[in-house]
């Protein structure tokens, strides 16, 4: 089962959206898929854990985690092949580790462990909580959306992952998001440093 979390081999900017819940990463994304044109990749877990919900009446255990990595990484494996350029990722396999530590006492299954290391995106948007907090059938944790967010900071900076951290109105998301982007897109082969693009202040 391995081979099914692993990326499919594409030439594209990938992006991800990336950290705690009710931060903006859909509205973000969606916003990004239609400026550039393309496709964006939707959060399998909420699709999943939402039928859980349904049918069941029961939020997310330790034995959802893993059909959730498989989705996430199969459905957008197939989006893929249908981007533009530039391939929006609603989340990755890197978050579904945080959210396997976070709730379920640092346990990360090897296979997810390994994923999440080795699939990689060109950039990631760290979308702060400043943003209302909109409850859901899924969503938890309200009070603890400090801890969360230094949780997905922590995340990124461990594994080397190149962000930009995004704070404010959705307009000056969108603006910050854009421009990054776009810089990306047009130094796509070539060799460039990333010290000019990247702001985390």
């Amino acid at each position: 089962m391995e081979k099914n979390l692993k990326q499919a081999d594409v030439n594209l900017v990938k992006i991800v959206l990336f950290g705690p819940e009710s931060t903006g990463k859909t509205t973000l994304a969606i916003q990004l898929a239609k400026y550039y044109n393309t496709v964006w990749v939707q959060e399998y877990a909420r699709t999943y854990l939402q039928r859980v919900w349904n049918q069941e009446r029961r939020t997310c255990e330790p034995k959802d985690i893993m059909p959730i990595a498989y989705g996430q990484i199969a459905l957008e494996n197939s989006l893929a092949q249908r981007a533009d350029k530039v391939l929006i990722c609603d989340t990755d396999l890197l978050e579904t580790k945080v959210y396997s530590e976070e709730y379920y006492g640092g346990y990360v299954d090897p296979l997810l462990e390994k994923a999440a290391t080795e699939n990689l995106y060109d950039l990631y948007f760290l979308t702060y909580i400043d943003t209302p907090w909109e409850a859901d059938d899924l969503r938890d944790r309200p009070e603890q959306r400090e801890e969360m967010f230094t949780a997905f900071k922590k995340a990124l900076e461990e594994n080397n992952r190149p962000y930009i951290l995004l704070k404010g109105t959705k307009e000056n998301r969108f603006k910050k998001a854009t421009e990054a982007i776009d810089k990306m897109i047009s130094s796509k082969g070539n060799l460039y440093s990333y010290s000019d693009l990247l702001s985390n202040e």
